[in-house]
Parts: structure tokens; C-alpha cells; sequence
């Protein structure tokens, strides 16, 4: 069964839009996890605009599935990952100036393997955020990350039947290359109610991170219901 990790980070960015303390992170996690969802993700951005860093350090002391944080591929974050030590680190590219993240990683720059060696050393599973790019899929492996999150960005942006066809074999093939590596498949962002069924179909695709569709329908049908939805779904063959 293809599991599901629900991302919070929009829990937090409606608390921090009044600098309070409500709705909170933690028992919106505690809810997830009653609810279906196998790992809570969160993204520890560099502005904090959401999630803080003591959201992380209680979500990593209270919740009983798995942690998955995403964060920018910077010595300062690495840091911070081996003081709270999360299941895994999911390396996301980051820019101040962005609504949200806008692509994936490159992750071609020589640094990128020093930092997935030192995070494995320190004991934590790696996943590396990145375009469904074969080139980008062989340096993941060359640098022995323990999975890859296909960013699904472009085809949750398709207008048309061609598009979305195209943009399904590139994922496909993508998927392939990381199975065969040895890889756990990912995928994440922009993965909703009704693009979801295109994915699934694929039946690679063992792990799925959703955040902001879960949560928009949680404000009309209650999080419970948003979560364990998305998770009939993904599991729906």
C-alpha cells in the first residue's frame, strides 16, 4: 500500500498570520496520524514563515508515526537536523522571495554529496526533492540517497490531455530509474483530489506528501475527512 504523508505547514501559517498560538501544528499532527496519515512532513524554511523551530522539536518528541523534514540543502540546516534528528530530511530548493517551492532540486553541486553523507552518518534517511530528470536521478543514486520525491509540480500544472500524457511518461520513466536504483519513489507537490487518480495509476509510486489540497478541504469537510480521503485514494487501484 502506497503511504501518505500529510504536510502541516499551512496549520502554521494560519497561526502565524496572527503571531498566536492557535491552530496548532501539534494536535493538527495528532489528528493526521488518528486519522491515517504514516509520516507528518513540515518545512523549516530559513524566513520561518510557518512552521518554527519548536513546532519541529515537539512534533519529533510526541507523534507516532514518522517525521520528514523538508529544508534547504545549507550546512546551517544540516545543523538543525542533527540536533532534532528526524526519520528523514527531505532536501527541498528554497528562495525567500517564493510562495511556495517553485521546482526541483539541482542538486549537481559537489556540496550535495557531503551534505547527504553527513546526514546518513548522523543516522537520518535522506530523500533528495527533484524533477523527474534522469540526469538528476543518476546523481541521487551516485550519492547513495535513500529516496527521491519526484516533483510533480509541472503535471499538476497541465492544461491539456497532451500535456498531461507527456508529462505522465516523463514521471513513469523517472520512477523506473529509481526503483531500479534501489530508491524508495516519492512524489509531491501539487497533488490533489482529482490529479491524484493519474499517479496512482502508475502503481509505482510508494509515498505521497500533500499538504495544501488536504488542508483547503479540511476547512469545508474537517481534517479527518480530508485525510482519510486522500488516503482511499492513493491506495485505490
Amino acid at each position: 500500500m502506497a503511504e501518505l504523508g500529510v504536510n502541516i505547514d499551512h496549520i502554521a501559517t494560519i497561526r502565524q498570520a496572527r503571531m498566536g498560538i492557535e491552530p496548532d501544528p501539534i494536535y493538527a499532527a495528532f489528528i493526521a496520524e488518528q486519522n491515517g496519515a504514516d509520516q507528518i512532513t513540515v518545512h523549516l524554511r530559513e524566513d520561518r514563515r510557518h512552521i518554527q523551530y519548536r513546532d519541529v522539536k515537539l512534533l519529533k518528541d510526541t507523534i507516532q508515526t514518522r517525521l520528514n523534514l523538508e529544508m534547504a540543502a545549507t550546512p546551517e540546516m544540516v545543523t538543525i537536523a542533527k540536533n532534532l534528528m528526524p526519520h528523514t530530511v527531505t532536501l527541498v530548493p528554497e528562495k525567500r522571495e517564493e510562495l511556495t517551492t517553485e521546482g526541483g532540486l539541482d542538486i549537481s553541486p559537489r556540496k550535495m554529496e557531503e551534505l547527504i553523507e553527513e546526514l546518513k552518518a548522523a543516522g537520518i534517511e535522506v530523500s533528495v526533492f527533484i524533477e523527474p530528470d534522469p540526469e538528476m536521478i543518476k546523481l541521487a543514486d551516485r550519492y547513495k540517497a535513500n529516496a527521491v520525491e519526484i516533483h510533480t509540480g509541472r503535471y499538476a500544472n497541465c492544461k491539456t490531455d497532451k500535456e498531461i500524457e507527456e508529462e505522465l511518461k516523463r514521471i513513469e520513466k523517472a520512477c523506473k530509474m529509481i526503483r531500479s536504483a534501489n530508491m524508495r519513489v516519492v512524489a509531491g507537490h501539487g497533488i490533489n483530489y482529482h490529479n491524484v487518480h493519474r499517479l496512482v495509476q502508475l502503481q509505482m509510486i510508494e509515498e505521497y506528501n500533500i499538504g495544501h489540497s488536504i488542508i483547503s478541504r479540511a476547512v469545508f469537510s474537517g481534517l479527518p475527512e480530508a485525510i482519510r480521503t486522500m488516503k482511499d485514494l492513493i491506495n485505490k487501484r
